[in-house]
């Protein structure tokens, strides 16, 4: 039955307070979408979440699966099933050509170096990008690096894509290019964002506030009034009152 089917984003009363500090409360969210958003505002616990859900950091209470996979505390499975796009290209990228960069993964997932490198020329293909193999990274523009950094993620096959605010300082027609590309991908997207702009096509939004779930949705729900709330904020005339 329908109903049994466990979904592919599973979050169970997550609670996380670095230092004492509460920042995620008793989150839980249950959702099988192709195209989810996480929106809020700067400060309200949506890259904790966002790591958190990658199985990069554990929370202190609850539990995190993805495709079934228990994400914290398996990180060999959690590879195969969650992929990680980062705001900022340079804090994901460790090796200095493109191919040792897509290759990494693929050798983390345990495949020998010969399969590894069949496939990073698979997705360089993908892309019309083969001549990039050996290019070096420090040479490429912050676009292209994300690119790289995509091209790593898909390379890998996961079920799921976290994307961390990636539009971030691209330009108009680089970020045009990369949202072409993401609405490609044959992958669930879970998509980190304070910019509604570029979730209004999803399937489902979940508004984060001050580390909780204040509403979730349609986005022709949710969105207009984050965004009311937003606009409100932004009314205020005491700069104390928006620090977050």
């Amino acid at each position: 039955m329908e109903a049994d089917i466990p979904p592919l984003i599973a979050l169970e009363n997550v609670q996380f307070a670095p230092e004492a500090t509460p920042v995620l409360r008793d989150i839980s969210l249950r959702a099988s979408e192709r195209r989810i958003a996480i929106v809020g505002r700067n400060g309200s616990g949506k890259t904790s979440l966002a790591r958190i859900i990658a199985g990069l950091v554990l929370p202190d209470e609850g539990r995190v699966r993805i495709a079934g996979v228990d994400v914290g505390k398996d990180r060999r499975a959690a590879l195969k099933v969650v992929g990680v796009l980062f705001q900022n290209p340079d804090h994901q990228i460790i090796f200095p050509t493109v191919e040792e960069e897509i290759g990494f993964g693929l050798t983390q997932l345990g495949q020998s170096k010969a399969e590894a490198a069949r496939n990073v020329t698979a997705i360089l293909e993908r892309f019309g990008k083969s001549h990039w193999a050996r290019a070096a990274i420090h040479r490429l523009s912050q676009g292209q690096r994300q690119l790289v950094c995509l091209m790593a993620v898909l390379a890998m096959r996961p079920k799921v894509i976290l994307l961390d605010e990636p539009f971030a300082g691209l330009d108009i027609p680089t970020s045009l290019h990369l949202e072409r590309v993401l609405d490609g991908i044959d992958a669930t997207l879970l998509q980190i964002t304070h910019d509604p702009a570029t979730v209004q096509h999803y399937d489902r939004v979940v508004w984060l506030d001050e580390g909780s779930i204040r509403q979730q949705g349609a986005p022709a729900v949710v969105l207009p009034a984050f965004t009311a709330a937003m606009t409100e904020l932004g009314g205020v005339d005491d700069l104390s009152d928006l620090a977050g």
